[in-house]
């Protein structure tokens, strides 16, 4: 899973970085949160597009899921893009979906939205136990990316979910933590995957805007920033036979790393002993 795609940087490492890391590591199934990738906030149609075509089985959405109102037919239509579970039922779009990884294996795809300093929406809790009813006894694979603020939030409902899905990922705060791990149960889960964009920059924005508006008040542009672009998230083992996971491993990639000589290095002589060091029995 990558992290948010923040703008066009962003957008230009998952370009870049995506379909190599699929042919090195092998990847079954990629999923990619795209609530900014369109200029900062929201996702249109044609960035859509152009992250499932560098590579991506299932998009996952946020807070800014309806930034861009022309996604709404998108979020209709399509079967690789999901919103929050825990939205209403009326709002636009599926809270989860099912879709074929490349060894053939069905996995489910659920996004949620926490409750700590976000917009009010309902219990992620109940929402999360509804969607695993009507996915029990049909789906061994199952993957959770939880859009919320506070790491208390998250380990809430990884610990909630221990043992029924396959992994929980955090995605939202644009800052990668350390704690990937795997829970007793079997699930995989870190609280945050970091941001997939420019990390000279204040969560992706121009530092100069950001600082200007904290210290004034004046109202300035938070324009996407350009430098030190990185890509952002974990690459998690399962046992397809019973959804546990067995591994995972943080991702961290410069645009330097996103190159093919580079990465098929970075991948032989860390990504992979890595996941070795990390396989969980």
């Amino acid at each position: 899973m990558v992290g948010d795609v923040v703008g066009k940087p962003g957008r230009s490492i998952v370009r870049a970085a995506v379909p190599l890391l699929r042919r090195f590591l092998k990847l079954d199934f990629v999923v990619v949160n795209a609530e900014n990738a369109a200029g900062g906030s929201g996702l249109t149609p044609e960035i859509y597009y152009e992250i499932v075509e560098a590579g991506a089985n299932c998009i996952t959405m946020g807070d800014h899921v309806y930034a861009r109102k022309q996604i709404e037919s998108v979020l209709t239509a399509e079967s690789r893009i999901v919103r929050p579970a825990n939205y209403p039922r009326e709002a636009p779009g599926r809270e989860y979906t099912i879709l074929a990884a490349a060894n053939g294996e069905p996995v489910a795809v659920i996004s949620l939205l926490g409750r700590v300093f976000m917009k009010p929406v309902d219990c992620y809790l109940a929402a999360a136990d509804r969607v695993l009813e009507q996915l029990s006894g049909r789906i061994r694979v199952i993957l959770v990316d939880f859009h919320a603020e506070a790491t208390s939030d998250k380990q809430v409902l990884a610990r909630y979910l221990d043992g029924r899905v396959s992994a929980v990922l955090g995605t939202h705060t644009h800052v990668a933590t350390a704690d990937s791990q795997i829970l007793p149960g079997g699930t995989a889960f870190q609280c945050d995957l970091g941001m997939t964009g420019p990390h000279e920059s204040i969560i992706g924005r121009r530092i100069d805007r950001v600082l200007h508006t904290t210290r004034t008040f004046e109202p300035t542009p938070f324009d996407v920033a350009a430098e030190d672009v990185r890509l952002n998230g974990a690459v998690v083992e399962i046992d397809s036979g019973t959804g546990k996971a067995t591994a995972i491993c943080r991702l961290s990639l410069s645009a330097e790393d996103a190159r093919e000589t580079t990465l098929s290095k970075k991948v032989e002589n860390d990504i992979l002993p890595a996941l070795m060091g990390k396989r969980h029995a």
